[in-house]
């Protein structure tokens, strides 16, 4: 197999990922963001040398859609995924609705980190401390600094609620542009690579 240390191009790629996709190169049971792309983009997926294939930074599940970034740079990924570097916001809907009082424990208890109950392959496990603040009695935003399984869902498990919808909203500086609709994707700007970059956790 061909290996590739350094692609002739850098891509670096924004995508409003809908619900319904998986964040894989390949799957049997639902389609892959990278069906979004355009032809010569999707080549780049399994087409081009270990170490220079196109691929997500991270991952959303199937039913979570919002802020994805793709590149082919691997330095750039590590550094947007490894760590506590960059925080990621997501905006949640839950299930049960949740009184004033009760907002403020939600709050506190993020605040100091939470046992999340265990799933899949995945045991009992401590959450760093995240951040909420409601902006409904059912929906709300959360900062969160690790990339534990299912972590958002996990969290509001332990708070004794469920997550309904879940959207990424920010990487760090960097939030899901405006103007880019459920689906759509575009090349990231040097202004928004600026903002992402230039606001990591130090």
């Amino acid at each position: 197999m061909r290996k590739c240390s350094k692609p002739l191009e850098y891509i670096y790629l924004i995508m409003n990922k809908p619900c319904g996709y998986v964040c894989a190169a390949a799957s049997d049971s639902h389609k892959t963001v990278y069906e979004l792309l355009g032809p010569e983009l999707r080549a780049m997926v399994s087409g081009a040398p270990r170490g220079c294939r196109l691929h997500t930074v991270g991952r959303l599940d199937c039913d979570t859609s919002g802020l994805l970034l793709l590149t082919n740079d691997g330095k750039f990924s590590n550094k947007i995924t490894t760590g506590a570097q960059f925080s990621k916001t997501y905006r949640v809907v839950l299930k049960t609705a949740i009184s004033l009082e009760k907002q403020e424990e939600y709050i506190k208890a993020a605040a100091q980190g939470l046992t999340l109950p265990p799933e899949k392959k995945y045991g009992e496990q401590k959450s760093a401390p995240a951040s909420i603040k409601f902006l409904s009695p059912d929906s709300c935003e959360i900062t969160v600094y690790e990339g534990k399984f299912h972590e958002v869902k996990r969290i509001f498990r332990a708070l004794g609620n469920e997550v309904l919808e879940l959207k990424r909203i920010a990487i760090g500086g960097l939030s899901l542009p405006v103007d880019l609709q459920n689906g759509q994707w575009r090349r990231m700007e040097l202004e928004e690579m600026n903002r992402l970059l230039g606001q990591a956790r130090q």
